[in-house]
């Protein structure tokens, strides 16, 4: 615990020499910092979908690096302090865990997880929504399903996952209708409500549709990467031949992938 602390104080004494006598950190706000922390923070969800433990070990030391960087600009600004942020996320999980530091008794996760909600709606902040949690500039897949599952803590759920699957035909059929109907604007509106129970239907297997989709992208790169390779290997481009030959190549890569 002390060689943690001490590590930790250590990174707070270099961010804070930095700040005063480097040129570039010295120029930093929390508006040019923005982008780049939205940038660290992929580059750590792509270690993690590539189990990149080595990856993921780099990135949480440059994300921690712009967590004291955003305290350090809060404490010029006369905002708050490192010390401010760090206990108010601890008095926060005290006093969201009352299962842990209090009397209240739970059975499960799920207790847990409406706990939470009524703990934080409680907290008022203005709110007056559960979903008024859900940060606007999440990417659509993780927002659909953050927004899914805070509204299953007030009980707005379906019973089971055969239920959930029938919405997703519903809205298929729904999808057909639109596309039969040449409307373009409705076609957009249906297919966002097609993801949208695909999304929930997702929750219900217990698949983390961000995650899996995001690995299919990098399964589809590496395989579409492999077939312009083979294709390069015969002196051929892709765009010099038929679609038949190229899903030749394609279902060569998949055999390959599959053994």
């Amino acid at each position: 615990m002390q060689q943690t602390a001490d590590s930790f104080l250590r990174l707070v004494k270099i961010m804070d020499e930095l700040r005063e006598q480097c040129p570039w950190d010295r120029k930093q706000t929390i508006h040019t910092l923005r982008p780049l922390t939205l940038e660290e923070t992929y580059e750590l969800t792509d270690a993690i979908t590539d189990e990149n433990w080595q990856g993921i070990k780099e990135e949480l030391g440059d994300i921690m690096l712009h967590l004291l960087f955003y305290s350090r600009i809060g404490r010029e600004q006369e905002k708050f302090t490192l010390d401010e942020v760090i206990n108010g996320v601890c008095e926060k999980l005290v006093y969201r865990h009352p299962h842990i530091y209090g009397d209240v008794k739970v059975n499960d996760e799920e207790d847990v997880k409406r706990n939470w909600e009524k703990l934080k709606m409680k907290e008022g902040k203005g709110k007056t929504s559960v979903l008024a949690g859900v940060p606007p500039s999440l990417p659509a897949v993780v927002k659909a399903t953050r927004i899914q599952e805070k509204a299953k803590q007030v009980g707005f759920e379906w019973e089971n996952k055969e239920d959930v699957w029938k919405k997703v035909e519903e809205e298929i059929g729904e999808l057909k209708e639109a596309i039969a109907m040449e409307s373009q604007e409705k076609i957009d509106e249906e297919f966002g409500d097609v993801l949208f129970s695909l999304v929930n239907y997702a929750r219900f297997l217990q698949v983390d549709a961000e995650g899996v989709l995001e690995r299919t992208n990098k399964k589809f790169i590496h395989r579409f990467q492999q077939m312009e390779a083979i294709a390069a290997a015969t002196g051929k481009k892709l765009q010099d031949m038929t679609l038949e030959e190229m899903d030749a190549i394609w279902n060569e890569v998949k055999k390959a992938n599959h053994t």
